[in-house]
């Protein structure tokens, strides 16, 4: 099969840990700070049921996914792609799935970006005052 690849970048130290980063990654903002608002708005119950719903049948599988190729391949997303396509014998564009992950990634981080700039700005709004009597 495949000759045993080490990889240059640490380890979780349990596996508890890995999956309270995977977690804490998945959750995200998006389900802190826009989740309730939706919920309210439509339908509540049956929202969070279809929620669920999704997160068990395409989130759940996408995620062991991503970690069974991260384990296999152990470098970056798209050297493990192409890695991966060329000891299997396959077309070697799958590399395009890595890079799409990468940008997913630097798109999600730039949003993110954002969400904690105006989070600071409210604390450091907050600790001055503006808001007194708001």
């Amino acid at each position: 099969m495949t000759s045993e690849r080490k990889s240059i970048h640490g380890q979780w130290s349990t596996r508890l840990m890995f999956i309270l980063a995977a977690t804490g990654s998945a959750v995200g903002l998006g389900n802190i700070w826009k989740f309730p608002y939706i919920t309210g708005e439509n339908g509540g119950g049956t929202f969070v049921l279809v929620y669920l719903l999704c997160i068990a049948l395409i989130g759940i599988p996408v995620m062991m996914a991503e970690v069974m190729l991260g384990r296999r391949g152990r470098q970056s997303p798209i050297n493990t792609m192409k890695t991966l396509a060329e000891e299997e014998k396959r077309n070697v564009n799958w590399i395009w799935l890595g890079r799409m992950g990468m940008v997913a990634g630097f798109l999600i981080l730039s949003y993110y970006s954002v969400i904690a700039g105006w989070a600071m700005s409210y604390i450091f709004r907050t600790a001055s005052g503006v808001f007194v009597g708001a």
